[in-house]
């Protein structure tokens, strides 16, 4: 009961988080949009979605206490994202929140923008764009404009999805000045609303500037010019309520979309989740049976295991096998015990993922690693090729890949385990997981090592009341660094979900990638 208490606890505070992300601004913001004739943009979206569905948001955890010195704290990144159903097909949806600095973009919010795109586009999502946005946040332009990566890769990624037939739809509810105007202009089709949206290269007062003219914000670019004279906008509505109709009413031409695996009846765990409370200690270092947790997951709790005898203490430091969820079948990599990689266990888990990528099974990585193995025996052993060869496995598979981490993720662990440079196609943590190149004790002892060492190589002696302070401000740093909020805030994954939410999260993350076909998977210039 403990255990659980602490983990409820621990997600009240991920509650916290998001209504705050949900309440930008509080009732001060809501009263201007009110005076504007607007809805905040999570209202927009509910309407938008059919009714009884649920939206998963990508992203929510970006921007918090960011530490910008313009703007340090950005609840949910200016920007809200993620996946919902529109006539029964899945579409991304991209609601610019304008109680944020007007919608503006900071590097965090072009992030987290193009991170929905890519996720788009992997998928073969329709986008769609709720868009009142006041561009570039003008004092961070150096950061947000000119780059591979910044404010014209959004526009770029719009055209090549279209290009692909990956169908781009916008309903203006703001203003869209100067780049942002291509939001509009690059859409498949767009939605203007009366008086409400405005597009144009350069607003009012820079026209001014430009060439002496004075030209109001409807007369340069209102709904009505771009609708009736300019062509740039397909689509006249007079409201917010009128324009989610349309964009309901144009997605509904859409053509079905498929789930590209044999997929059966659900069945509900036979294990409850509530029972991760309970199975997963409040020490993130304390050893795990992973079997049990996957029972709480897997469809009837079923889980058939890869080479479950071998090398005991060794090789089921990771646990292999395959299980349905929610009536997909799934290949499992789960970090078990203590979670350490050993030679054995590296062999099983790159083995298994190519058995895997070649039968076109979906990968779910279950991370909880501190580590691969150190140490004479095991380098002399080959801990190195074979975490190599984990790593290389990961890296060339091409069936999706989806991540949940419920423990450590240190070091080269991070890597071999599918971490966000691995390309999964959904990435989600617990409040449970830590991130870092290593642990704070680790570090920590690591660190003050190099600090005696310099101190003697000058023929000093440290002061052990300033090595303990050091000590103490290193496990911190990293015990900060490597935590949820603060990986999250920087979009190192898409998400905290709670143990709760898991099975649902991450059976819809399988689904979701799934609308895509699965090619074969090659590695190197040979076919296993």
């Amino acid at each position: 009961m403990d255990n659980k208490n602490h983990w409820l606890g621990e997600e009240e505070k991920l509650f916290a988080h998001r209504r705050e992300a949900y309440d930008v601004g509080g009732q001060k913001q809501l009263d201007r949009l009110a005076k504007q004739g607007k809805k905040p943009v999570r209202d927009l979206i509910g309407q938008l979605i059919d009714p009884g569905t649920a939206f998963l948001e990508v992203g929510l955890d970006a921007g918090f206490e960011i530490g910008y010195p313009e703007q340090p704290h950005i609840p949910g990144g200016g920007l809200v994202t993620g996946v919902g159903k529109v006539h029964g097909k899945d579409c991304m949806v991209f609601g610019n929140e304008s109680r944020m600095t007007a919608g503006t973009y900071y590097p965090i919010t072009l992030k987290k923008h193009m991170r929905a795109q890519k996720i788009a586009e992997e998928c073969g999502l329709t986008c769609i764009y709720i868009a009142d946005s006041g561009g570039i946040f003008l004092p961070m332009q150096e950061e947000c404009f000119a780059d591979e990566g910044m404010f014209g890769s959004m526009f770029y990624n719009m055209c090549n999805m279209s290009a692909k037939g990956i169908k781009q739809y916008t309903l203006s509810t703001g203003g869209n000045t100067a780049g942002g105007a291509y939001i509009v202009y690059l859409a498949c089709e767009s939605i203007m609303i009366e008086r409400m949206s405005f597009a144009f290269l350069a607003g009012p007062p820079m026209v001014k500037s430009a060439i002496g003219e004075d030209v109001s914000m409807e007369d340069l670019g209102g709904a009505d010019v771009h609708t009736r004279h300019s062509g740039g906008c397909d689509h006249f509505v007079r409201s917010q309520d009128e324009g989610i109709e349309k964009l309901r009413d144009l997605i509904k031409f859409n053509p079905p979309q498929k789930i590209f695996i044999d997929r059966r009846e659900t069945k509900e765990p036979r294990v409850p989740l509530e029972r991760l409370y309970e199975l997963l200690p409040k020490n993130t270092y304390a050893v795990i049976n992973v079997r049990e947790v996957i029972k709480c997951i897997a469809d009837d709790s079923y889980f058939s295991e890869y080479k479950k005898e071998y090398k005991p203490g060794r090789g089921d430091t990771i646990v292999c096998g395959k299980m349905w969820l929610k009536g997909i079948p799934v290949g499992i990599i789960a970090s078990n015990s203590i979670g350490v990689i050993f030679i054995e266990a590296a062999r099983k888990a790159a083995e298994w993922m190519i058995r895997c990528a070649n039968d076109k099974t979906p990968l779910l990585f279950i991370q909880g690693a501190p580590g691969y193995m150190v140490g004479k025996e095991e380098e002399w052993g080959g801990i190195g090729k074979y975490g190599a060869d984990m790593v290389r496995t990961c890296s060339t598979v091409q069936v999706p890949k989806v991540q949940w981490v419920i423990g450590p993720d240190h070091g080269a662990a991070n890597y071999g385990m599918c971490g966000r440079a691995y390309r999964p196609r959904f990435c989600f943590q617990t409040m449970r997981a830590r991130t870092s190149t290593m642990s704070g004790r680790t570090a920590s002892f690591i660190l003050t090592s190099l600090e005696r060492k310099k101190a003697k190589a000058t023929g000093k002696e440290m002061n052990e009341e300033e090595v303990a302070r050091f000590d103490k401000m290193m496990r911190e740093k990293y015990d900060r660094e490597a935590h949820p909020f603060f990986t999250g805030a920087r979009l190192f994954h898409d998400g905290v979900i709670t143990f709760r939410e898991s099975r649902d999260v991450l059976a819809r993350a399988f689904e979701l990638a799934l609308h895509q076909s699965i090619p074969d998977s090659v590695f190197g210039n040979v076919k296993f």
